[in-house]
């Protein structure tokens, strides 16, 4: 449910737009700019809220950040009229693209507000634990642009500071060791700064959800170290979350079904979410998509009308075989299908009573179709996905859960060597969707087989939520012949792979005025 205490992201900060080097300085006593701006207390508080519509916009969580990265995944395929979808699916897509532009665009949009905060809240006059807050959210959604930066586009130009020069315009692509530790370098400051939670703080934010929290910067510290093959130092991270005293707050909800709901947003689950809601909701008449924010912005996503089913959706991706299959392979201990399954896809399944879809329709399509239902209305009592409308999805972006903390914490143990104690969090998982006893079925596996185990438990248990194309490149799946001949048999998008390609082009718009700017192996 939505309620007041969600972030109405401030619209209306002109002043974060505005460039540091106007040729033509005039001054307009009716707007604000930042020369009349960062005075006070209110000001730090708009400042940090402007970061987070960032992520609210078309390249970001609206909708291109989830659609090109699961495209681009082994259980996911382009069925779209867009070309740049399907070239994005298949790895061909040229720097060019509108969608990838939009995509880089909004992560460095995101980085400049936050280095403004980081910038000009430290000489606010203000109470020191507020302004930690402000600061430590700035270097979270830092820290997380950056993450997105450099997994979709490889190598970029590191900015921490805002340009103050026309030279500070044209900044040089920074190594990818350089980034990675500026990620781990934001992400560990927003560990120190951020409260566990906003229930007991003292100030406007008091009960806000939403926000960034030490338990977000701790999970994405995890990752990063994860993904930087630092075993030892993720595991530190993840066991923070799973035992420690301070952040050992989060669980597994009953039900998988509810992380996808637009009933169930924020639950004990999440770590850390993009807030989104209706105009009845939230307000707002205008779409979020970017440009210039005012107040008359909504607050929705676009993710649910976009893989909605034929008749309620544009169906601009569909799921591939092979994770239907994968679904498939396992029953539960009573018999049934992973009840993962109907969560993630949209399946005439008589054998699990789901022959409807919506509000009970019958099942429209072929017997044989399959469709993706996660991230959609389909499957909570709703006729239709955007209440009659295009677009207007209310269902929060999930950007980490605690069951991908336990199964990436099972992966660092795994690759300690610890094989024997990856069992116990894996199970943790399995045992929500009711599977068997791992170390009955599959006992005393090796390093290896276990890695095998855990791509498969990560492919059900987190399909369809921007993670899988990530997941296949830091294994190097990419340069296995063996893997990858497997990804090219469960999706024949992977047959027009070339090597650089599992990355997204530097936008040509951005080579074309950066003289600086790198291509990367995309290009």
């Amino acid at each position: 449910m939505k309620t007041n205490k969600l972030i109405i992201i401030i619209l209306s900060l002109n002043l974060l737009l505005i460039s540091c080097d106007d040729e033509l300085n005039l001054s307009n006593p009716n707007s604000q700019t930042a020369g009349n701006f960062w005075l006070n207390q209110d000001h730090a508080i708009e400042g940090t809220n402007a970061i987070y519509n960032s992520l609210l916009i078309d390249g970001y969580y609206m909708r291109m950040t989830p659609a090109l990265s699961d495209g681009r995944g082994d259980d996911f395929t382009a069925d779209s009229p867009w070309p740049d979808l399907g070239q994005v699916a298949n790895f061909t897509i040229l720097p060019t693209s509108g969608p990838v532009q939009w995509m880089w665009s909004a992560y460095y949009q995101c980085v400049f507000r936050s280095n403004q905060v980081l910038g000009n809240v430290p000489n606010i006059q203000m109470d020191q634990a507020l302004k930690d807050r402000c600061l430590g959210q700035a270097y979270f959604l830092r820290g997380l642009s950056y993450f997105n930066l450099v997994t979709n586009f490889q190598k970029v130009p590191l900015i921490l500071t805002v340009p103050a020069t026309s030279k500070d315009r044209y900044p040089a692509t920074a190594s990818e060791e350089a980034i990675w530790n500026q990620i781990i370098s934001d992400f560990q400051n927003a560990q120190k700064l951020l409260p566990v939670s906003y229930g007991n703080v003292t100030g406007p934010d008091k009960g806000q959800l939403g926000r960034a929290t030490k338990g977000a910067a701790t999970g994405f510290l995890g990752k990063t170290y994860l993904y930087n093959k630092q075993w030892e130092l993720a595991g530190i991270e993840f066991k923070k979350i799973i035992e420690g005293a301070e952040l050992n707050i989060y669980s597994l909800q009953s039900s998988f079904k509810n992380n996808f709901s637009p009933l169930s947003d924020n639950n004990s689950e999440s770590l850390f979410e993009v807030q989104f809601g209706t105009p009845d909701q939230l307000g707002g008449t205008i779409k979020n998509y970017g440009g210039d924010p005012n107040s008359a912005w909504m607050q929705v996503s676009s993710v649910g009308h976009t893989y909605a089913q034929d008749g309620y959706g544009y169906s601009d991706f569909l799921p591939t075989r092979w994770i239907y299959d994968e679904f498939k392979k396992e029953l539960t201990v009573d018999g049934k299908l992973d009840p993962r399954l109907l969560t993630t896809i949209a399946s005439y399944e008589p054998s699990e009573n789901s022959t409807t879809v919506y509000a009970g329709v019958p099942w429209p399509h072929s017997t044989t179709a399959i469709y993706p239902r996660k991230y959609t209305h389909d499957g909570f009592g709703l006729a239709t996905e955007s209440q009659g409308s295009v677009e207007l999805s209310d269902i929060n972006y999930r950007l980490m859960r605690y069951s991908d903390v336990l199964l990436m914490y099972a992966e660092a143990l795994n690759e300690q060597n610890l094989t024997a104690n990856a069992y116990n969090y894996i199970q943790q998982v399995r045992n929500r969707a009711k599977l068997p006893d791992l170390s009955t079925v599959k006992p005393n596996m090796t390093q290896e087989q276990m890695r095998d185990q855990i791509a498969h438990e990560r492919a059900l248990e987190l399909s369809v939520e921007g993670i899988r194309i990530h997941d296949l490149v830091r294994w190097g799946w990419f340069y296995n012949d063996t893997k990858l001949a497997e990804l090219k048999q469960r999706d024949a998008d992977f047959n027009s792979w070339i090597p650089g390609k599992e990355y997204l082009p530097i936008p040509q718009s951005e080579l074309d005025v950066n003289p600086n700017l790198e291509r990367n192996s995309a290009n």
